[in-house]
């Protein structure tokens, strides 16, 4: 019996002592970081719990969100095309630069609130935001780098002779716990920093929410306008219902064909995806090939332009077949005053999505 207990006692204090040899286990790790859905929003589509949000994976895509090192010539980066001051569009370009100022064939989307986006790009060509990343970085025209050479040029980095040295190898070991880079890494990434690009706090954000002060006689004449003639698209408060339409724009000489491109269905002949009009007094030039350069511009088209394709929308087809939506001079006035109202100034001013000031990493 004694020796039963000895033995115990010795069992014990081994354990003991081992205890305090042993290396302690290093709970650190990525800060989680709360993502919260604004008051009257529906629930996000992007699913967080394969993607939790943390203080340093948003670092990280911020970083690399900004940094020319994904382009070829490590020059032209997601926010050379995505401009904070534009809600994240190319401000005051019709299409889009890429490497060597090669131009592209689409109008820059605007980047906000994609939380609630089911597919990407004017064509809807992408359904995971994941994935979107993927093509500016190897479209031949935007990025023109594949996306094994980013990895490849990521893994070298710090690099002495860059403005301010990044170390991404760091970077992604306090992101995901180890400094292994890869695709999924990066891109997961990146999607944490997009998903924070949320816009819910513009003066009709203010209006909706209880203060009916917050918008002018002239504002609320031209919101009730919008209800009547424009959200049956432009729905909800994400104003946009994600559908792909075609509008009635006489195509260009490339003759892009939208979501048909994608589908090769002949029912989606130019039709695209219809864009939210928030910040939209931001994002001038309009439409997909950014052939309109103001709201104005805009609103003529729908009441002087619209043209009888195959596969105009419904909406746009008057009961006397007649094409467009009838508004007068001064309807346009008082509509364009209300879309005025869906600018958020703090989102466009938030410095946690603005550039890091990184240069160019090589």
């Amino acid at each position: 019996m004694y020796r039963a207990i000895f033995l115990l006692v010795l069992s014990l204090f081994c354990c003991s002592a081992g205890d305090k040899n042993e290396p302690i286990p290093n709970k650190k790790g990525p800060k989680l970081l709360e993502w919260t859905k604004p008051k009257g929003f529906p629930e996000p589509v992007y699913d967080l719990s394969r993607n939790p949000l943390t203080q340093e994976g948003v670092l990280l895509g911020r970083f690399l969100f900004y940094d020319g090192i994904l382009s070829r010539t490590n020059l032209v980066g997601c926010g050379t095309c995505h401009q904070q001051a534009a809600a994240f569009t190319h401000h005051g370009h019709e299409l889009s630069h890429g490497v060597d100022d090669r131009l592209g064939v689409r109008n820059s989307p605007a980047i906000q609130n994609i939380a609630w986006s089911n597919s990407f790009f004017w064509d809807g060509g992408v359904h995971d935001l994941d994935l979107v990343p993927f093509n500016p970085i190897e479209n031949p025209v935007e990025m023109d780098e594949k996306a094994f050479n980013v990895l490849a040029k990521l893994r070298k980095t710090p690099n002495p002779n860059s403005k301010i040295p990044v170390d991404y190898p760091k970077m992604f070991k306090d992101a995901f716990g180890t400094d292994e880079i890869n695709s999924e890494r990066m891109m997961k990434a990146l999607s944490q920093f997009m998903m924070t690009m949320v816009s819910a706090n513009s003066k009709y954000d203010l209006y909706h929410s209880g203060e009916t002060n917050a918008l002018s006689t002239q504002e609320k004449k031209g919101l009730l306008l919008f209800e009547k003639n424009c959200s049956s698209c432009h729905q909800g408060v994400l104003f946009t219902d994600n559908s792909f339409r075609n509008n009635g724009l006489l195509p260009m000489r490339n003759n892009d064909r939208g979501r048909a491109g994608i589908t090769a269905n002949p029912a989606d002949e130019h039709k695209f995806k219809v864009p939210s009009l928030r910040n939209v007094g931001l994002t001038a030039p309009y439409m997909h090939d950014g052939r309109y350069h103001s709201l104005e511009e805009v609103l003529d088209h729908y009441t002087e332009s619209v043209q009888k394709l195959k596969t105009l929308d419904p909406v746009l087809i008057q009961a006397n077949g007649n094409t467009g939506i009838a508004l007068s001079q001064s309807d346009k006035a008082d509509l364009i005053a209300f879309l005025k109202t869906l600018s958020d100034d703090q989102f466009i001013k938030d410095t946690k999505l603005s550039d890091p000031g990184i240069g160019n990493s090589l």
